[in-house]
């Protein structure tokens, strides 16, 4: 069985990202900022997947 990595909550984003966790509510909103997953009633990412989203960003500025 595969150990998956702890999913990140909105806060553990907005301190990786360096944005108000209010910010990650507006973007999901706008379809905009890393994936997020609902799980009951909160929000969970996949650091994997917050990382690549990031990535992209360097990807959108060229």
């Amino acid at each position: 069985m595969e150990i998956r990595p702890r999913l990140w909550t909105a806060q553990d984003v907005a301190d990786y990202l360096g944005v108000p966790v209010r910010t990650l509510y507006d973007w999901r909103c706008r379809d905009y900022g890393p994936h997020a997953r609902k799980v009951g009633r909160y929000l969970r990412y996949e650091p994997s997947e917050v990382r690549r989203w990031f990535d992209s960003l360097d990807d959108q500025a060229a």
